[in-house]
């Protein structure tokens, strides 16, 4: 049918009176029309485009124009989210992609406008890459050299790493600030290889032999930033993934992005999600032990002013209730300044006690003197040999003898 044929575009009859009302469409009847003749004209279409205007919608659903130099098209893809949940899709739609479409025409007759309901849509150029790197997947699978039981574990502490990259990248870079920061005692060897390209596989391959033919680090790095699916493939080469495997050396592949996966990914002995993860990861241990050493520095130090205030708090106790060897014998010597004092004291009143017995003993004895009896007139007559005359009849005729007085003594011979 074509347009002339719709009602819409119908010549009048002959019979038909010229002042005859002609039949209107509501904008329903027409849309449905319209509905029905370009539906089943384009039930299923391959349209390629450039992605634009995209718009994912909180059901999961998405809404997108794919345009060239000269004309745009409505688009919307239904059910995108869960898809991608489950596994069908493997890559995000964006603006700007390029990808192949497989849908049909439809009218939207809220707005009046024709899009392409797409139940099918791929990056345009890479489905026969896809194909590819899943038979090879499959191919080195089945060879074993995915398996997990090859795989080596990394060196904990390296002390030099190889990286094979180009010089010139960001990811070189990365890696660099990444391990001067976190293990600036690590040695970096950097083997430069192109990574991108026919020739590079050729190049990486070259640089690991290198890397263990002269033992030129204790782990293998292939780095390299991210790109499109064309720009990863030479780290899709069946022989870089043999090489890979045959490495005597521990091989870690970090090559575009977390969402990236390559062969070498696979074969290696550890992905990193980016090169920046590389790096990180291969020094985990010694930044781990960094910290563990800083950690115990802290714990040490804090322990030892804790013991040191201890110490101090105790010194302090101690010096309190500690008396100085000075203080002491400034003490001991008031002591012995007061005990002498008390000894004086008391010696005198003991020699005043004792003068004064001694005075009245004196007193009495003086009292009992036989000079206190001469001085009443008597004598003592004592012979030349000094003993006492007691009774005449000691005394002879002739003898000479002393006569004592009070005051004095005379010689004096018996008659």
């Amino acid at each position: 049918m074509t347009l002339e044929e719709l009602p819409l575009f119908s010549q009048p009859s002959s019979s038909t009176p010229t002042k005859a009302k002609p039949q209107a469409f509501t904008v329903s009847e027409l849309t449905h029309q319209i509905r029905g003749v370009l539906e089943p004209s384009f039930a299923q279409v391959w349209v390629q485009g450039e992605v634009s205007n995209y718009r994912p919608a909180a059901s999961g659903h998405i809404y997108f124009s794919l345009k060239d130099a000269e004309a745009c098209i409505s688009a919307a893809v239904f059910s995108w989210g869960s898809r991608q949940r489950s596994g069908k899709v493997s890559f995000d739609i964006k603006d700007g992609l390029q990808v192949l479409c497989r849908g049909k025409l439809s009218i939207y007759p809220p707005r009046g406008s024709y899009q392409l309901i797409i139940d099918h849509v791929e990056p345009l150029g890479a489905g026969a890459l896809q194909i590819a790197f899943e038979q090879l997947k499959a191919k080195l699978t089945a060879q074993g050299l995915f398996a997990r039981e090859r795989k080596r574990e990394l060196p904990k502490f390296p002390h030099r790493i190889a990286v094979v990259t180009s010089p010139s990248g960001a990811a070189i870079r990365d890696m660099l600030n990444i391990l001067a920061r976190r293990a600036p005692h690590v040695e970096v060897v950097v083997i430069p290889a192109v990574v991108q390209g026919d020739a590079a596989p050729a190049q990486i391959i070259r640089g690991l032999e290198i890397a263990n033919q002269h033992r030129l680090g204790d782990v293998v790095v292939l780095a390299r930033g991210g790109g499109s699916i064309e720009d990863l493939w030479c780290f899709n080469d069946e022989r870089l993934a043999h090489a890979i495997a045959a490495s005597e050396l521990p091989v870690v592949s970090a090559v575009g992005h977390e969402i990236d996966f390559t062969i070498s990914d696979f074969v290696a002995d550890l992905r990193a999600p980016t090169p920046s993860a590389a790096a990180e990861i291969v020094t985990g241990h010694w930044l781990e032990t960094a910290r563990i050493l800083r950690d115990s520095k802290d714990r040490l130090y804090r322990t030892m002013l804790r013991d040191l205030a201890q110490k101090k708090a105790l010194l302090s106790h101690v010096r309190a209730r500690l008396i100085s060897p000075k203080d002491k014998l400034r003490e001991q010597a008031q002591r012995c300044d007061e005990l002498g004092a008390r000894m004086e004291r008391a010696f005198t009143t003991f020699l005043k006690q004792k003068r004064n017995s001694i005075e009245g003993l004196a007193g009495r004895m003086d009292a009992l003197s036989p000079l206190r009896v001469l001085e009443r007139g008597y004598t003592m007559i004592r012979e030349n040999s000094g003993e006492v005359v007691r009774s005449a009849k000691q005394v002879k005729s002739g003898q000479e003898l002393t006569v004592t007085f009070y005051d004095g003594k005379a010689n004096v011979v018996a008659k």
